[in-house]
């Protein structure tokens, strides 16, 4: 797993837990918001599957189970409530992930890619809407000043399915199991739980990084002793 300096947050468009991680951190730590890269976690649909298989990668996710969906259901219902924010639980009818976060993507390119996900993330949990459909999209798109076709027809453009498996590689490199995920070297952390240790864990680099000393001209530098956290990858 490669060491990046850059620290990364993997979102998934489709997760409550996500969703309430964005909150979070848009609010609460605004700062961090450019200094993260968002990198999109997705399931992959039959074709990124099999690119992702022909470049020897393993997408690290299964679908949950029903016992599994209904605790959710409930966990998430319980910190909504707490935090007096309201759901509106949306209806998926045969998805398509690559259509709402490739269409990230675009966004991006265009400078929106914040404006984005937040108005994916209320048409979703705040609307109830299927943002799998493209007309969903477009009309974001609409709202935003993205050209409506480029950004709902994203999963049809080709090297915009290539780079969406660049990602799928990278959710394999950095040992992406969930999200939100965190990351920054090999220093991981997982979960919506997790956001304030992963923002101290910035802060306090952000710290010892500062305070290092200049090094003269002819001075030895002493390299780190232990790794920071655990590599990982594809099965």
């Amino acid at each position: 797993m490669p060491r990046n300096k850059t620290p990364r947050f993997y979102f998934s468009l489709r997760s409550p837990y996500s969703w309430l991680a964005h909150r979070e951190l848009t609010s609460r730590y605004p700062e961090l918001v450019e200094r993260l890269e968002w990198v999109p976690f997705f399931e992959p649909d039959e074709e990124s599957h099999r690119m992702l298989q022909e470049r020897g990668g393993r997408f690290p996710y299964s679908e949950m189970s029903r016992a599994k969906n209904m605790y959710v259901l409930q966990d998430i219902g319980r910190i909504t409530k707490e935090r007096g924010i309201t759901v509106t639980w949306p209806v998926d009818k045969n998805p398509v992930w690559e259509v709402p976060h490739l269409g990230y993507l675009v966004a991006a390119r265009e400078g929106r890619g914040q404006d984005y996900i937040a108005a994916v993330y209320r048409a979703r949990f705040g609307e109830g809407r299927n943002v799998c459909d493209p007309a969903t999209i477009a009309a974001i798109g609409s709202a935003l000043g993205i050209d409506p076709e480029k950004l709902s027809r994203a999963e049809a453009d080709p090297q915009l399915r290539h780079q969406g498996v660049d990602i799928l590689m990278d959710v394999c490199k950095d040992g992406v199991f969930g999200v939100p995920f965190f990351v920054q070297g090999f220093t991981r952390y997982w979960g919506l739980d997790r956001l304030d240790a992963f923002v101290e864990h910035l802060r306090s680099r952000t710290s010892a990084e500062a305070s290092q000393p200049v090094a003269s001209a002819g001075a030895v530098g002493i390299g780190r002793s232990v790794d920071d956290g655990h590599a990982g990858g594809c099965g």
